[in-house]
């Protein structure tokens, strides 16, 4: 960004709310606006929230440098198989690789009446071809005029708006995927293709050519999607350049996204990560577990000495996609998550969601199911309105609908209806976390537990308490830490090549060939978004397993060069890491290199949000009460406090509300909570001190 770098905007788009900040780079400030999403048509939603942060800052058109963007468009394409219509083309032999899969089941799954998910496209619509290259890159047959002709018959015929090209080992040699891809963009132009050895050069036949399908199948989807954005900002004369969350926590450009929508899958959580990272970071926190509640699920995520989790064994609708994404494990709880009666009488809060449109019950827009937003509302933890007013809450329309769905079946009263429920998505969410941490072998109370969202800093309170964490962060802008965590990220590519090292047959030049071929790649991606020599880094790692095992650990490689030591260096580390992880390593067992990796990351001006003002006071009186249930199951006067009023060094005994334009924030008896120089609300238990 250049020194004339004046407003930089981020828009962040949820299942509920479209979040947006701008920055004023002059004046070194913040502001923040939502609007309501629009699910028929994201880019309504984008271009609001733009021009109500142009408004807010009283801000020109030609005064806008950058703009960030999350979206769930390719999120929500893959969720809901809305994708395009798509092909996929495979070596002969080979049409029946996405059924065949795994043969695993879920852990949660129950052994007998588990089912396999529906896969995304159906072999009829897998077309095959002769040809074959061998697993060392040479080949062995190649592909026929008269075969590729046959092909383009096949996709005309069918309408296909997109083809997926995974061809048997076409990671050592794309030689034949690439002949295959020119061959249909010259038949046919407006088809959109994606070869595997672009969206992912790695081994695993069915991992392989899954990531290529989705990408494929998002790929007309996303380049529609960005050609509106495009031209709604040239019409609005914004010629700022626009950035594009993906899953790995890092940002590409428009053009790299139209290509590569598969690595969106997970943009909007990404960044909610990415921007409890950088708040940690300035707060001195190297190991928090994110909670970020919305709407309609909660995504959870975990930081470990200063570095977002990352993983290549993600799921999307129970099918793997391994790409490169944060580590984020995702639920159905959510403000408007719905809450109905089982069959055996037992309350079950979600997975299923009002979502934006028709919202919980108090909404007021045609909702008259009971959500976990009702709940909240009617025990008063709400105010009866959101955003300052914006959106008026119907109190009434809550109680009538947890009565009549929730309350009147049980025969109880509305309020201990509301309990229950919360009690529930309570629990689902302790659940959940713990899955991301004890059962990782990572103790919670070593942990500060960081919740946001615009229903996150409602429930942390109680999360703190029922996980036992070290403390409890809510950020200044809870409810739109995923737009304030746009304003964090980097230019990010990460770059995989395999090529199988067998123990006691280690190719050092092979291997140097390999991170130099990366390390071109990575350079070239670097020279096209013009990020200059001194803000370039480069990261080298690679995937290692013992001998005989199914799966890889990956590891650093600490060196630039490769060389015999460098190798040793990387196997102790990786018998280290091994250890760390499953209690044992074996030193005298063979280990086998995979896979190659190289992450190359472009710098890009951070801009720390603005510190609280050192106030002659460090106290202020509570703006009023709210009656509400906590702790006990009464309504209690509880003092309520505005947070744009809190100071720096405020502290706050439970029972308390704090109220702001974006969330509430609960804090329970027992409890004790301290405002600190950026704003941000720490929240500890008095027995823990």
């Amino acid at each position: 960004m250049s020194k004339e770098t004046r407003y930089i905007i981020a828009v962040d788009i949820g299942g509920t709310f479209t979040d947006a900040v701008i920055a004023d780079y002059k004046n070194k400030s913040f502001l923040v606006t939502k609007t309501n999403s629009t699910p028929a048509n994201p880019a309504i939603g984008f271009f609001n929230a733009v021009e109500n942060a142009i408004e807010l800052a009283s801000a020109k058109e030609n005064e806008i440098t950058t703009l960030f963007h999350g979206s769930t468009v390719a999120t929500n394409a893959i969720l809901e198989s809305k994708g395009s219509k798509t092909a996929l083309i495979t070596t002969r032999g080979f049409r029946h690789v996405l059924d065949i899969g795994r043969a695993e089941i879920p852990r949660e799954a129950n052994l007998y009446s588990w089912r396999k998910p529906n896969r995304p496209i159906r072999p009829r619509d897998i077309f095959e071809i002769d040809e074959r290259i061998r697993s060392d890159g040479s080949i062995a047959s190649a592909i026929s005029n008269e075969n590729l002709e046959s092909l383009v018959s096949k996709l005309k015929n069918g309408n296909y708006q997109a083809v997926a090209i995974a061809l048997l080992h076409a990671y050592t040699n794309p030689r034949h995927e690439l002949i295959v891809r020119n061959f249909l963009l010259k038949k046919i132009p407006k088809l959109e293709v994606s070869v595997s050895s672009d969206v992912l050069p790695v081994f695993r036949e069915y991992e392989r050519s899954m990531a290529t399908v989705m990408n494929a199948m998002v790929q007309p989807v996303i380049g529609n999607y960005v050609r509106q954005l495009e031209t709604g900002l040239a019409k609005r004369s914004i010629e700022a350049p626009m950035f594009i969350m993906k899953s790995n926590g890092g940002v590409f450009r428009p053009e790299e996204a139209s290509q590569s929508g598969a690595h969106m899958a997970l943009s909007g959580p990404a960044a909610g990560t990415n921007g409890a990272r950088f708040l940690g970071s300035l707060c001195g926190i190297k190991n928090m577990i994110t909670l970020d509640m919305g709407g309609t699920s909660t995504d959870i995520s975990l930081i470990r000495d200063g570095q977002a989790e990352t993983t290549t064994a993600t799921r999307i609708n129970d099918l793997p996609l391994a790409l490169p994404v944060i580590d984020i494990h995702t639920i159905g709880a959510g403000g408007g998550s719905i809450a109905s009666i089982t069959a055996n009488g037992a309350i079950l809060v979600g997975p299923e969601s009002a979502g934006a449109v028709p919202g919980p019950a108090a909404y007021g827009k045609g909702g008259h199911l009971p959500t976990v937003t009702d709940a909240n509302l009617i025990l008063g933890r709400l105010p009866n309105v959101l955003l300052d007013g914006a959106v008026k809450l119907d109190i009434d329309a809550s109680r009538s609908a947890i009565e009549q769905h929730i309350a009147t079946p049980l025969s109880t009263s509305v309020e201990q209806a509301a309990i229950g429920i919360l009690a529930i998505i309570n629990e689902n969410m302790k659940a959940a976390l713990k899955l991301m941490t004890v059962e990782r072998g990572l103790n919670p109370s070593d942990y500060t537990l960081t919740t946001f969202g615009g229903a996150g800093p409602v429930h942390g309170a109680e999360l703190l308490r029922l996980l036992q964490c070290k403390q409890l962060l809510i950020p200044r802008h809870p409810g739109i830490l995923c737009a304030t965590g746009l304003l964090s990220t980097d230019l990010r590519y990460d770059l995989v090549q395999t090529k199988i090292q067998r123990f006691g047959n280690y190719q050092i030049n092979d291997i140097a060939k390999i991170f130099n071929d990366l390390l071109r790649l990575g350079t070239t991606k670097l020279d096209n978004d013009n990020i200059p020599q001194k803000k370039r880094k480069f990261i080298r790692s690679a995937d290692l397993r013992y001998a005989g095992q199914g799966t890889e650990l990956n590891v650093p490689f600490k060196n630039d060069f490769v060389s015999k030591q460098s190798l040793e260096t990387l196997l102790t580390d990786f018998h280290d890491l091994h250890r760390q992880l499953y209690s044992f390593s074996d030193k005298e067992a063979p280990v086998e290199i995979v896979n190659f990796r190289l992450t190359a990351i472009g710098k890009m001006d951070h801009l720390s949000p603005p510190g609280l003002r050192v106030e002659s006071t460090k106290s202020i009186d509570p703006d009023g009460y709210r009656s509400t249930i906590l702790d006990n199951n009464t309504y209690e006067e509880i003092p309520l406090w505005r947070r744009d009023k809190l100071v720096l060094g405020q502290q706050i005994s439970g029972p308390a509300i704090i109220d702001q334009l974006d969330t509430t924030t609960i804090i329970l008896f027992g409890q004790k909570a301290e405002v600190d120089k950026w704003g941000n609300i720490l929240i500890t238990e008095k027995n823990h001190e």
